[in-house]
């Protein structure tokens, strides 16, 4: 359905619809299950930057801004620097994304890394009780998603990283929140982010993917901060002839930005990746790790490897020779040789020397994937070929992870045990696992990021 202001009443007020919406939203809105999701989605956030708090993408980015940094207002996650909350929101965003092991909203969007490292940076900053950070959180999911949904998937066919793109819209409307924006300013932060709305899909594989949810975090909180100031903006930015909707999209459908808002919640829509690349590949990690663990298999009895999977997996993993860690996560034909050969698919799985190990490049020239537009995008089937003759098929509705077969809480904390062993001691990550579950308790949310300090 495409739409223009000319054609469509809907599409008069969607920005100061929004804006309203955020302006009026209270704390005690939050139905107890939503204030949970944000603790999962937190704790799951905080495991993936303690992770990646020293990757070599984060300390490249931090060396060529760290003389830029201004007074010492936000801690960066994994690290001992604290920094300006603009340079704290951009690199605690790129290590929460790098890993590509971050939450994903079950249609397209990484609705944490855009967010919380806004959010985390200003509660750090300013002291924001633990509440009020959970709400600027939700409220900062709830705008991004919608405003994403809004246009997809045209707009992502296209070849916007629609994580970067929507995210600014959530993390302006978060911070808007914090600083008590009435809904002028709302709008005009909303118009603000939308003029700073980027990121390209042909930077998957390279340093800039993470930059895209850094960027979003970084730009959104400029945005609710010049807005508190007066700083003007287009108050239909979204939905304008020439605004982000109808520039950047060839269909928007107004009505998924403005109807339901405070009914219902787009974080419990949220799935964790118990994998360290795409969720769309997942299905068929899982069926080999479920093959190997079942039959004991070596790779060199395997003679192929064949895999069927949704037309999206082979848009967006077909890279057939990776050579580095980030490229190894968008390569099907990687994810599975790894998995076969290691037994995991966790961050060691997808690093550079992985995706160099000769065990590995050998069983992956073997590997086979197949495009069926009669699988979703989170299903897949597997057939492995034996050399003895044996052939082992597995089928995966639903690979662990996704909203019919969750995460448990518990597997939130392994895994964020995981990721952040050996970063911070493990007394420090016993408190900050606590303070995760219950920040909507805290009396100062900042407290969680002084936590992540790497002392």
């Amino acid at each position: 359905m495409s739409t223009t202001p000319e054609t469509s009443a809907d599409t008069a007020q969607v920005t100061r619809t929004l804006a309203r919406f955020v302006v009026n939203s209270q704390p005690a809105d939050l139905p107890r299950d939503v204030v949970h999701e944000a603790s999962r989605g937190l704790l799951n956030w905080m495991g993936c930057a303690l992770g990646a708090a020293h990757h070599e993408t984060v300390n490249v980015a931090h060396d060529a801004l760290a003389p830029f940094f201004g007074a010492p207002q936000a801690q960066l996650v994994g690290r001992a620097e604290r920094a300006d909350v603009l340079h704290a929101a951009l690199l605690n965003g790129i290590a929460s994304h790098v890993l590509d092991f971050d939450d994903t909203h079950f249609r397209a969007i990484h609705p944490s890394a855009p967010v919380l490292p806004a959010v985390l940076a200003f509660a750090d900053w300013r002291g924001v009780s633990g509440l009020d950070f959970v709400h600027a959180y939700v409220l900062g999911v709830e705008v991004e998603e919608r405003v994403g949904l809004s246009v997809f998937p045209e707009h992502y066919d296209r070849g916007y990283h629609i994580t970067g793109t929507a995210g600014v819209f959530g993390a302006a409307a978060a911070i808007g929140k914090l600083l008590k924006l009435d809904e002028q300013r709302m709008a005009w932060a909303l118009g603000i982010a939308a003029t700073q709305s980027a990121g390209l899909r042909e930077m998957f594989g390279s340093m800039c993917k993470s930059l895209h949810p850094g960027k979003a975090a970084q730009n959104g909180m400029s945005a609710a901060l010049m807005a508190e100031r007066g700083y003007t903006s287009s108050e239909r930015a979204i939905e304008a002839k020439r605004g982000f909707a109808q520039v950047m999209s060839t269909r928007f459908d107004p009505t998924v930005i403005t109807s339901g808002l405070g009914e219902r919640y787009e974080i419990m829509q949220n799935m964790y990746k118990p994998f360290a690349c795409g969720l769309v590949v997942h299905a068929v990690i899982d069926g080999c790790l479920q093959l190997r663990r079942d039959f004991n298999l070596k790779a060199a009895d395997i003679k192929r490897i064949s895999a069927t999977v949704s037309p999206l997996v082979m848009e967006l993993t077909a890279k057939r020779e990776p050579r580095t860690g980030l490229e190894s996560k968008f390569s099907v034909y990687h994810a599975l040789a790894v998995a076969i050969v290691r037994g995991a698919a966790g961050e060691a799985e997808f690093s550079t020397e992985a995706a160099l190990d000769p065990q590995v490049v050998a069983l992956r020239s073997r590997v086979e994937a197949t495009a069926d537009a009669g699988i979703r995008k989170l299903e897949g089937r597997i057939v492995i070929e034996m050399n003895d003759g044996r052939v082992l098929e597995r089928h995966v509705a639903h690979a662990l992870g996704t909203l019919e077969h969750p995460m448990s809480d518990a597997d939130l904390e392994a895994k964020f045990r995981g990721l952040a062993h050996g970063v911070l001691p493990d007394t420090r990550l016993d408190e900050l696992i606590k303070a995760c579950w219950g920040v909507a308790n805290l009396k100062d949310a900042g407290e969680v990021s002084r936590l992540a300090a790497h002392d």
